[in-house]
């Protein structure tokens, strides 16, 4: 017995011993699980916040013979009402991860209205066509209507290197956001639908090409026609750029009415479709990790595009430029948006135009006569605290007439503009903001002179105009 368990045992210990490698051998051969579409929402990206605003606006009111959308004054009926307005925006959403270079995005839009004495921008009429308690045209304007819809629903597509193709519904914002953005502000942002196209293949080099037939604009309509975008940005430091761009709208009708080219009734007719081509170069250069300069030239060019009015021409310039030292910053620019002899002026449908010519919004589209801003801003971070000031002094490209002063009374002089906030970032996901902005009328600008009597009307006038807003938002 003893002398057959000496093989037995070595059996038994090379079976054990073959088992094991097999075990390990299986082990080493063994599929990694494959990456799901599950996987790939769970990795995904949140594209959820909540946006809770009050804003209060103090607008000196109309003067007797207009309301505020322009219709006559019926005997009796008041002036604009101080607006106060609080509202909610809640974006619900969510990106997956790429899964076979395929992403997925969907994003819903909800603003509701809590304290609602405000003209939501919709309003357009009054009850039995006088004025009326009731009546929120009554008030001034915070363009913040109630809406739920899509706010974004796209599909990315990532199988050529350094190349995204975005198909859908998607917002934009380009260099500055001047010619292209989302007015992020508002609480119902502009989006566009359609397809764009970002590739970074060529070293220290963006190209952004894009062709969109919808746009839905922050009053919550939507207008069709067509926007195709080309913008190249080279690298020239980590914080320095030189930009190409063109913009070609064939959007005929973008619902500014006769705002572009002045009063009449043929205008209301006018093809508003143009093209955009500018150069810019904007950055900060660093001389110390404590001290840097701040600068920006850019220029632009607008003209007709297929089919539009032959007055759309004009031309764009911004100069400016300062410095920074530790968390301190200021600057001193001016912006010039020209005017073609007083028949159009330089105009940004798709821009964030609430960034530009102050907050207060006078100025969102150019008057006929032409913008030249001249302003300081000053920036200083203390903690989590970022405190911002400007001053804006807004004067006209060519003269205008003045209310009451006729074709022989011209100014030059729209107004002057100041704003102050606070921002509290409390942590990474909460932030509050305090904004101020007041704006004092200077010449009083009259948007039209009767050809009859050459005697300017009220109507169109920029008058003074205060606004406070504070913000709580949370993101996820």
């Amino acid at each position: 017995m003893k002398a057959n368990s000496h093989p037995r045992l070595r059996q038994v210990s090379l079976a054990i011993l073959l088992a094991a490698l097999s075990q390990q051998v299986m082990a080493e051969e063994e599929v990694i699980p494959e990456y799901t579409f599950m996987d790939a929402i769970k990795t995904g990206k949140n594209l959820t916040s909540f946006r809770l605003r009050y804003e209060h606006v103090d607008q000196d009111g109309l003067q007797p013979g207009a309301f505020a959308n322009g219709s006559a004054n019926p005997t009796g009926a008041r002036e604009l009402d101080n607006a106060n307005a609080v509202t909610l925006r809640s974006l619900i959403g969510w990106q997956t991860a790429p899964y076979h270079n395929w992403s997925f995005a969907a994003q819903i839009t909800n603003v509701s209205k809590l304290k609602d004495d405000f003209n939501d921008g919709t309003n357009t009429i009054r009850t039995n066509g006088a004025s009326n308690e009731s009546d929120r045209i009554n008030y001034a304007k915070v363009v913040d209507p109630d809406y739920t819809d899509f706010n974004q629903l796209f599909v990315d597509w990532t199988g050529i290197k350094n190349t995204r193709v975005r198909a859908g519904r998607q917002i934009v914002n380009l260099d500055n956001v001047r010619f292209i953005g989302d007015i992020a502000f508002r609480q119902n942002t502009q989006v566009f639908d359609g397809v764009s196209v970002f590739n970074k293949s060529i070293p220290d080099t963006e190209i952004f090409l894009a062709h969109f037939d919808r746009v839905r604009q922050i009053f919550t309509t939507h207008r069709s026609g067509d926007l195709e975008i080309a913008n190249a940005r080279y690298r020239i430091s980590p914080t320095e750029f030189l930009v190409g761009y063109g913009y070609f709208s064939n959007f005929e009708n973008l619902g500014l009415g006769n705002a572009w080219f002045g009063t009449g009734g043929a205008n209301l007719l006018a093809d508003q479709s143009n093209k955009i081509i500018g150069l810019r170069l904007d950055g900060t250069h660093p001389f110390t990790p404590n001290y840097r300069a701040h600068y920006t030239a850019e220029y632009a060019k607008q003209t007709d595009y297929k089919g539009g009015d032959s007055r759309i021409d004009a031309h764009y310039y911004k100069l400016g430029g300062g410095f920074g030292i530790d968390n301190f910053n200021l600057r001193i620019d001016q912006e010039l948006l020209s005017s073609n002899d007083g028949q159009y002026a330089f105009q940004t449908p798709f821009g964030t135009n609430h960034l530009f010519q102050g907050w207060v919004d006078k100025f969102l589209v150019t008057p006929r006569q032409g913008i030249k801003d001249t302003f300081i801003t000053a920036t200083y971070k203390y903690g989590d605290f970022l405190f911002f000031v400007d001053y804006h002094d807004i004067r006209s490209d060519e003269d205008f007439f003045t209310v009451n002063g006729g074709a022989s009374a011209n100014g030059n002089r729209y107004g002057r503009e100041w704003n102050a906030a606070v921002t509290w970032n409390m942590d990474k996901n909460w932030m509050t903001k305090l904004e101020y902005g007041k704006y004092t009328e200077d010449d009083q600008y009259a948007a039209a002179a009767n050809a009859v009597t050459n005697a300017a009307s009220n109507r169109g006038r920029i008058q003074d105009t205060e606004k406070l807003w504070l913000t709580a938002m949370y993101t996820f």
